[in-house]
Protein backbone atom coordinates (compact mmCIF):
# COMPACT_ATOMS: atom_id res chain seq x y z
CA UNK A 1 0.00 0.00 0.00
CA UNK A 2 1.29 3.49 -0.86
CA UNK A 3 0.70 6.56 1.22
CA UNK A 4 1.46 10.02 -0.13
CA UNK A 5 1.19 13.20 1.90
CA UNK A 6 2.36 16.74 2.19
CA UNK A 7 2.72 17.67 5.83
CA UNK A 8 4.39 20.08 8.19
CA UNK A 9 6.71 17.71 10.02
CA UNK A 10 9.87 15.87 8.91
CA UNK A 11 13.25 17.20 10.03
CA UNK A 12 12.18 20.87 10.13
CA UNK A 13 11.94 21.07 13.95
CA UNK A 14 15.60 20.03 14.31
CA UNK A 15 16.54 23.08 12.22
CA UNK A 16 14.32 25.38 14.28
CA UNK A 17 11.61 25.40 11.58
CA UNK A 18 8.60 23.52 12.99
CA UNK A 19 6.47 24.47 9.99
CA UNK A 20 8.97 23.49 7.31
CA UNK A 21 7.05 21.87 4.43
CA UNK A 22 7.67 18.13 4.06
CA UNK A 23 6.68 15.67 1.32
CA UNK A 24 6.29 12.01 2.27
CA UNK A 25 5.54 8.86 0.36
CA UNK A 26 5.93 5.10 0.57
CA UNK A 27 7.19 4.47 -2.96
CA UNK A 28 7.73 0.70 -2.93
CA UNK A 29 6.28 -1.42 -0.10
CA UNK A 30 6.44 -0.08 3.45
CA UNK A 31 9.54 2.12 3.94
CA UNK A 32 8.88 5.86 4.13
CA UNK A 33 10.61 8.48 1.94
CA UNK A 34 10.53 12.11 3.03
CA UNK A 35 12.02 15.37 1.83
CA UNK A 36 11.84 18.65 3.75
CA UNK A 37 12.38 22.14 2.38
CA UNK A 38 14.80 23.93 4.74
CA UNK A 39 15.00 27.73 4.78
CA UNK A 40 16.88 28.58 7.98
CA UNK A 41 17.95 32.20 8.36
CA UNK A 42 21.17 32.86 10.27
CA UNK A 43 22.14 36.44 11.14
CA UNK A 44 25.59 37.74 10.31
CA UNK A 45 28.00 36.65 13.04
CA UNK A 46 25.50 34.20 14.51
CA UNK A 47 26.23 30.48 14.90
CA UNK A 48 23.31 28.07 15.15
CA UNK A 49 23.78 24.49 16.36
CA UNK A 50 21.66 21.80 14.73
CA UNK A 51 21.41 18.32 16.24
CA UNK A 52 19.56 15.33 14.77
CA UNK A 53 19.03 12.09 16.73
CA UNK A 54 20.28 8.65 15.68
CA UNK A 55 18.13 6.61 13.32
CA UNK A 56 18.42 3.60 11.03
CA UNK A 57 18.62 5.78 7.94
CA UNK A 58 20.75 7.92 5.68
CA UNK A 59 20.37 11.69 5.57
CA UNK A 60 20.89 13.48 2.26
CA UNK A 61 21.28 17.25 2.11
CA UNK A 62 21.15 19.05 -1.25
CA UNK A 63 22.35 22.64 -1.00
CA UNK A 64 20.27 25.08 -3.07
CA UNK A 65 22.33 28.17 -2.17
CA UNK A 66 25.80 28.86 -0.79
CA UNK A 67 26.13 28.10 2.89
CA UNK A 68 28.83 27.48 5.50
CA UNK A 69 28.87 25.14 8.47
CA UNK A 70 31.13 23.00 10.63
CA UNK A 71 30.55 19.41 11.71
CA UNK A 72 30.22 18.76 15.44
CA UNK A 73 31.64 15.42 16.58
CA UNK A 74 30.11 13.18 19.22
CA UNK A 75 32.85 14.40 21.59
CA UNK A 76 31.81 18.03 20.98
CA UNK A 77 34.81 18.90 18.81
CA UNK A 78 34.24 20.90 15.65
CA UNK A 79 35.69 20.59 12.18
CA UNK A 80 36.90 23.72 10.37
CA UNK A 81 34.06 25.74 8.85
CA UNK A 82 33.49 24.65 5.27
CA UNK A 83 31.57 26.33 2.45
CA UNK A 84 29.06 24.33 0.44
CA UNK A 85 28.09 25.45 -3.05
CA UNK A 86 24.68 25.04 -4.72
CA UNK A 87 24.31 21.60 -6.28
CA UNK A 88 26.61 19.87 -3.78
CA UNK A 89 25.44 17.21 -1.35
CA UNK A 90 26.19 15.68 2.02
CA UNK A 91 25.24 12.03 2.54
CA UNK A 92 25.44 10.82 6.13
CA UNK A 93 24.82 7.56 7.93
CA UNK A 94 22.53 8.53 10.82
CA UNK A 95 23.40 5.55 13.02
CA UNK A 96 24.97 7.93 15.55
CA UNK A 97 22.98 11.02 14.64
CA UNK A 98 24.52 14.21 13.24
CA UNK A 99 25.25 17.72 14.48
CA UNK A 100 26.45 20.85 12.68
CA UNK A 101 27.12 24.48 13.52
CA UNK A 102 25.56 26.77 10.90
CA UNK A 103 27.59 29.91 10.19
CA UNK A 104 25.29 31.25 7.47
CA UNK A 105 21.72 30.86 6.29
CA UNK A 106 20.74 27.47 4.93
CA UNK A 107 18.55 26.89 1.90
CA UNK A 108 18.38 23.19 1.09
CA UNK A 109 16.38 20.04 0.59
CA UNK A 110 16.77 17.48 3.37
CA UNK A 111 15.98 13.84 2.52
CA UNK A 112 15.43 11.16 5.14
CA UNK A 113 16.09 7.74 3.60
CA UNK A 114 15.64 4.68 5.84
CA UNK A 115 17.89 1.69 5.22
CA UNK A 116 14.85 -0.56 4.51
CA UNK A 117 13.94 1.79 1.64
CA UNK A 118 17.28 1.12 -0.06
CA UNK A 119 16.73 -2.60 0.44
CA UNK A 120 13.32 -2.35 -1.22
CA UNK A 121 14.60 -0.28 -4.15
CA UNK A 122 17.58 -2.59 -4.69
CA UNK A 123 15.16 -5.49 -5.09
CA UNK A 124 13.49 -3.72 -8.03
CA UNK A 125 16.54 -4.47 -10.17
CA UNK A 126 19.08 -7.22 -10.64
CA UNK A 127 21.65 -5.27 -8.65
CA UNK A 128 23.31 -6.87 -5.64
CA UNK A 129 21.60 -6.58 -2.27
CA UNK A 130 22.06 -3.38 -0.31
CA UNK A 131 24.99 -3.22 2.13
CA UNK A 132 25.87 0.43 2.80
CA UNK A 133 26.57 3.78 1.12
CA UNK A 134 29.80 5.75 0.87
CA UNK A 135 29.16 8.96 2.81
CA UNK A 136 29.84 12.27 1.06
CA UNK A 137 30.74 15.77 2.25
CA UNK A 138 30.20 18.71 -0.10
CA UNK A 139 30.52 16.74 -3.32
CA UNK A 140 28.81 17.97 -6.53
CA UNK A 141 26.08 15.65 -7.77
CA UNK A 142 24.34 16.88 -10.96
CA UNK A 143 21.74 14.09 -10.87
CA UNK A 144 20.55 14.87 -7.33
CA UNK A 145 20.74 18.59 -8.14
CA UNK A 146 18.43 18.17 -11.15
CA UNK A 147 16.06 15.95 -9.18
CA UNK A 148 16.02 18.58 -6.44
CA UNK A 149 14.94 21.25 -8.93
CA UNK A 150 12.04 18.97 -9.88
CA UNK A 151 11.06 18.50 -6.20
CA UNK A 152 10.81 22.21 -5.42
CA UNK A 153 7.51 22.87 -7.28
CA UNK A 154 5.85 19.99 -5.41
CA UNK A 155 5.97 21.89 -2.11
CA UNK A 156 2.68 23.70 -1.70
CA UNK A 157 1.08 21.95 -4.68
CA UNK A 158 -1.21 19.27 -3.34
CA UNK A 159 -2.25 18.03 -6.77
CA UNK A 160 1.31 17.37 -7.89
CA UNK A 161 2.37 15.99 -4.52
CA UNK A 162 -0.51 13.51 -4.48
CA UNK A 163 0.37 12.06 -7.86
CA UNK A 164 2.52 9.06 -8.73
CA UNK A 165 5.20 11.58 -9.73
CA UNK A 166 6.47 11.84 -6.16
CA UNK A 167 6.77 8.07 -5.90
CA UNK A 168 8.77 7.83 -9.11
CA UNK A 169 11.06 10.68 -8.04
CA UNK A 170 11.63 9.04 -4.65
CA UNK A 171 12.69 5.81 -6.34
CA UNK A 172 14.94 7.79 -8.72
CA UNK A 173 16.79 9.40 -5.80
CA UNK A 174 17.41 6.07 -4.09
CA UNK A 175 18.34 4.28 -7.32
CA UNK A 176 20.92 6.96 -8.13
CA UNK A 177 22.48 6.79 -4.67
CA UNK A 178 22.65 3.00 -4.91
CA UNK A 179 24.26 3.22 -8.34
CA UNK A 180 26.86 5.88 -7.50
CA UNK A 181 27.58 5.41 -3.79
CA UNK A 182 26.78 1.80 -2.98
CA UNK A 183 29.52 0.04 -1.03
CA UNK A 184 29.90 -3.72 -1.25
CA UNK A 185 31.74 -3.69 2.07
CA UNK A 186 29.91 -4.42 5.29
CA UNK A 187 28.42 -1.35 6.89
CA UNK A 188 31.44 0.09 8.67
CA UNK A 189 29.27 1.62 11.36
CA UNK A 190 27.69 -1.74 12.28
CA UNK A 191 30.55 -3.54 13.98
CA UNK A 192 33.65 -2.30 15.71
CA UNK A 193 35.47 -5.58 15.15
CA UNK A 194 34.86 -5.82 11.40
CA UNK A 195 35.64 -2.16 10.74
CA UNK A 196 38.97 -2.48 12.50
CA UNK A 197 40.17 -5.05 10.00
CA UNK A 198 39.41 -3.07 6.82
CA UNK A 199 41.71 -0.54 5.12
CA UNK A 200 40.55 2.83 3.88
CA UNK A 201 39.31 3.12 0.33
CA UNK A 202 41.81 4.96 -1.90
CA UNK A 203 39.66 8.08 -2.06
CA UNK A 204 39.33 8.11 1.74
CA UNK A 205 43.10 7.84 2.25
CA UNK A 206 43.70 10.63 -0.27
CA UNK A 207 41.00 12.83 1.30
CA UNK A 208 42.42 12.40 4.82
CA UNK A 209 46.03 13.06 3.81
CA UNK A 210 45.09 16.07 1.68
CA UNK A 211 43.03 17.52 4.52
CA UNK A 212 45.93 17.14 6.96
CA UNK A 213 48.49 18.62 4.55
CA UNK A 214 46.25 21.60 3.83
CA UNK A 215 45.66 22.30 7.52
CA UNK A 216 49.07 21.62 9.10
CA UNK A 217 49.05 24.90 10.98
CA UNK A 218 45.70 24.19 12.62
CA UNK A 219 44.92 22.30 15.81
CA UNK A 220 43.42 19.31 14.01
CA UNK A 221 41.11 16.87 15.77
CA UNK A 222 40.61 13.29 14.64
CA UNK A 223 36.90 14.07 14.24
CA UNK A 224 37.68 16.85 11.76
CA UNK A 225 40.01 14.62 9.71
CA UNK A 226 37.54 11.72 9.81
CA UNK A 227 34.77 13.98 8.49
CA UNK A 228 36.68 14.27 5.21
CA UNK A 229 36.32 10.50 4.76
CA UNK A 230 32.71 10.11 5.87
CA UNK A 231 33.68 7.88 8.81
CA UNK A 232 33.35 8.19 12.56
CA UNK A 233 36.55 9.20 14.37
CA UNK A 234 36.97 5.74 15.92
CA UNK A 235 36.55 3.76 12.70
CA UNK A 236 38.68 6.22 10.75
CA UNK A 237 41.58 5.89 13.21
CA UNK A 238 41.53 2.10 13.04
CA UNK A 239 41.29 1.97 9.24
CA UNK A 240 43.94 4.67 8.75
CA UNK A 241 46.45 2.66 10.76
CA UNK A 242 45.48 -0.49 8.85
CA UNK A 243 46.17 1.37 5.59
CA UNK A 244 49.33 3.34 6.41
CA UNK A 245 50.89 1.63 9.42
CA UNK A 246 50.62 4.90 11.36
CA UNK A 247 47.95 6.32 13.61
CA UNK A 248 46.56 9.64 12.29
CA UNK A 249 48.50 11.47 15.01
CA UNK A 250 51.76 9.74 14.09
CA UNK A 251 51.32 10.47 10.39
CA UNK A 252 50.44 14.09 11.12
CA UNK A 253 53.61 14.56 13.19
CA UNK A 254 55.62 12.88 10.42
CA UNK A 255 54.45 15.32 7.73
CA UNK A 256 54.82 18.26 10.11
CA UNK A 257 58.46 17.33 10.55
CA UNK A 258 58.86 16.95 6.77
CA UNK A 259 57.35 20.38 6.23
CA UNK A 260 59.64 21.80 8.91
CA UNK A 261 62.68 20.35 7.10
CA UNK A 262 61.64 22.17 3.93
CA UNK A 263 61.32 25.44 5.81
CA UNK A 264 64.60 24.95 7.69
CA UNK A 265 66.40 24.92 4.34
CA UNK A 266 65.53 28.63 4.12
CA UNK A 267 67.40 30.64 6.77
CA UNK A 268 64.85 33.47 6.55
CA UNK A 269 62.41 31.40 8.64
CA UNK A 270 62.87 31.70 12.41
CA UNK A 271 62.38 28.51 14.43
CA UNK A 272 59.37 30.01 16.21
CA UNK A 273 57.70 30.80 12.90
CA UNK A 274 58.37 27.31 11.57
CA UNK A 275 56.88 25.79 14.72
CA UNK A 276 53.70 27.82 14.32
CA UNK A 277 53.24 27.23 10.60
CA UNK A 278 53.80 23.49 10.97
CA UNK A 279 51.23 23.14 13.76
CA UNK A 280 53.48 22.59 16.81
CA UNK A 281 52.30 23.98 20.14
CA UNK A 282 55.44 26.05 20.58
CA UNK A 283 59.17 26.02 19.77
CA UNK A 284 59.93 23.62 22.59
CA UNK A 285 57.38 21.08 21.33
CA UNK A 286 58.78 21.52 17.82
CA UNK A 287 62.35 20.85 18.97
CA UNK A 288 61.45 17.76 21.01
CA UNK A 289 59.40 16.24 18.20
CA UNK A 290 62.06 17.03 15.59
CA UNK A 291 64.81 15.40 17.69
CA UNK A 292 62.64 12.32 18.24
CA UNK A 293 62.14 11.92 14.48
CA UNK A 294 65.59 12.89 13.17
CA UNK A 295 68.04 12.57 16.05
CA UNK A 296 69.07 16.22 15.53
CA UNK A 297 67.83 19.56 16.81
CA UNK A 298 66.30 21.86 14.17
CA UNK A 299 69.36 24.14 14.44
CA UNK A 300 71.80 21.25 13.96
CA UNK A 301 69.77 19.87 11.04
CA UNK A 302 69.68 23.30 9.38
CA UNK A 303 73.42 23.74 9.81
CA UNK A 304 74.19 20.28 8.42
CA UNK A 305 71.83 20.69 5.46
CA UNK A 306 73.25 24.04 4.44
CA UNK A 307 76.88 22.96 4.79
Amino acid sequence: MTRISQSLDGVGPYFGIPNAPCLKTVPVRSALFSVTRIDRAVANGEVVEIAMPPSDSYFLMLYLENTAHADIGRDGSRSPVRRFAPGTICLINMRYGASIALHSSLCSLAFTLPRPLFEEVSQLSTASSFRSLHCQRGEPDPVISNLGIAFVPLFGNGQLASSALLQHMAVAVCAHLLHDYHSHEVDLEETHFTAAGLPLATWQEDAAKTFMRNNLGSDLSITAIAAATGLSANHFSQRFKKTTGFTPHQWLLKIRVERAKEMLANRSYALKAIAGQCGFCDQSHFTKTFVRHTGLTPTAWRSGWIH
